[in-house]
């Protein structure tokens, strides 16, 4: 039960908790994606003139900001409900403003890049493959059986001629091309279900993050005219 002074806090309580939670959420989310085996083997064996390199770097750091701006904008907007502070309250507000500006350009470039991830990480599997192909070099080899073995796939169709020495030194034991998947589509199929949960993650973020510009919005003009409502009909005698 709340008493009328503490109404506020126990308002706005839930919703701030919601916001710490989805902050701690795209942390882990980026740093799954900065640290799992299967993209931290593709970064490792990347060139530097592939674009992969830079994605996954850029992702890593954009995700750990953007979770720390939330998480710090729910932590002064519960400062703000405990002490009906107008300033903590409109730097809440600014906290969630430069996440929204920071989410909807991240949502563009998903939207209009869809297919860039994908098609560079696959291109680092394909200049690996060729390598092995072409060299049989002990180096590459032991990146390709890695690769093989963190996606559970096998070899791709090549339209070079047979490919069966390489996948029969590179490919998981047991495991035959003819049954096994075709490592580019497993590559895509894998990213594209990350990125489908990353791109759903986005649009929830961008949603919390207008209704806390709006609940910000709301507590400052409660606060504000609360105060005036405090003062109105006091007088002072000089």
């Amino acid at each position: 039960v709340c008493t009328q002074q503490e109404l506020l806090p126990c308002k706005f309580f839930p919703e701030t908790l919601l916001f710490q939670l989805l902050g701690l959420s795209i942390a882990t989310l980026s740093t799954v994606t900065h640290y799992g085996l299967h993209f931290t083997l593709i970064s490792n064996v990347s060139l530097d003139s592939n674009a992969y390199r830079v994605i996954h770097h850029t992702a890593f750091y954009f995700g750990i900001c953007l979770s720390m701006t939330l998480i710090l904008a729910a932590l002064l907007s519960s400062a703000a409900t405990v002490r009906e502070s107008q300033f903590l309250t409109a730097m809440g507000f600014l906290c969630f403003a430069l996440a929204f500006c920071g989410l909807i350009p991240a949502a563009c470039w998903r939207y209009t890049h869809s297919t860039e991830v994908e098609d560079s990480m696959m291109d680092v599997y394909d200049f690996v493959y060729e390598e092995v192909r072409r060299n049989t070099s002990s180096f590459r080899r032991h990146e390709l059986t890695a690769i093989h073995e963190a996606f559970q796939c096998c070899g791709k169709h090549s339209p070079f001629g047979d490919t069966a020495i390489v996948e029969n030194k590179t490919c998981p034991p047991g495991q035959v091309h003819d049954e096994g998947q075709d490592c580019l589509q497993e590559i895509q199929d894998f990213l594209k279900k990350h990125m489908d949960f990353v791109f759903s993650l986005l649009g929830i973020a961008i949603g919390f993050t207008v209704y806390g510009m709006i609940l910000t919005s709301f507590l400052w003009f409660s606060i504000h005219f609360s105060s005036n409502l405090y003062r109105k009909g006091k007088y002072i005698l000089r």
